[in-house]
């Protein structure tokens, strides 16, 4: 992880493959928490993370004797328990409102991008492909309206929207140049950031050599 600021005896089990991972890493990152990352193979855990997390699944978060193992849950408590930068709005109808929106990157990117990366069904896979690309293209103008995803500041919701754009090759997505311009510059200002570039794993690096 990047640069340690702030006094912490976290433990983050991660899956360095994972966008859900990869989006606690940012707000790790972001935030400047120490923390002991121990990058996990899925398919060979530790015996350790059965017996913190019930559901034997990744990510798992551990603070003293807090454990998390749902990623927006932790970022939501890295956010409340390291409150500076702040990545949540301090007003509860904007707070609502950027929920809302993770709620929506959820059910209408994250389960595309899931289903692409592990699904078995070949036609289930060129089915999230072309949706999650359509998708993009009509969302793209949204990314030119502010510095980052419908806010003038860096945010929660660009931690989870910045692993799945960061994915966008290894998914096998290309989007019309008139579209892939809008997006890029967003693309830029966030894989620029000094906590982006410290979140990635290394097998996150290898997906855009």
């Amino acid at each position: 992880m990047g640069v340690v600021t702030k006094r912490s005896s976290m433990t983050f089990f991660s899956d360095g493959q994972s966008h859900y991972s990869h989006r606690v890493r940012i707000v790790l990152a972001e935030k400047g928490v120490a923390v002991d990352v121990i990058d996990v193979d899925p398919d060979n855990k530790p015996e350790e993370l059965a017996d913190l997390n019930p559901y034997n699944a990744l990510p798992t978060l551990v603070d003293r004797e807090l454990v998390l193992y749902e990623a927006n849950i932790m970022m939501e408590y890295l956010d409340e328990r390291f409150p500076h930068p702040p990545l949540l709005p301090v007003y509860p109808v904007a707070r609502a409102q950027s929920r809302l929106m993770m709620h929506r990157i959820q059910k209408d990117w994250c389960d595309f991008v899931d289903t692409i990366l592990l699904s078995k069904d070949e036609a289930a896979v060129e089915k999230a492909r072309k949706e999650f690309r359509e998708s993009l293209i009509a969302t793209a103008p949204i990314f030119n309206e502010k510095p980052y995803f419908m806010s003038e500041e860096f945010t929660i919701v660009d931690c989870c929207v910045a692993p799945l754009l960061w994915r966008l090759p290894l998914l096998g997505i290309e989007l019309p140049e008139k579209q892939e311009k809008l997006i890029d510059a967003y693309m830029d200002r966030l894989f620029k950031r000094e906590s982006f570039k410290a979140s990635l794993s290394d097998a996150e690096l290898e997906m855009r050599i």
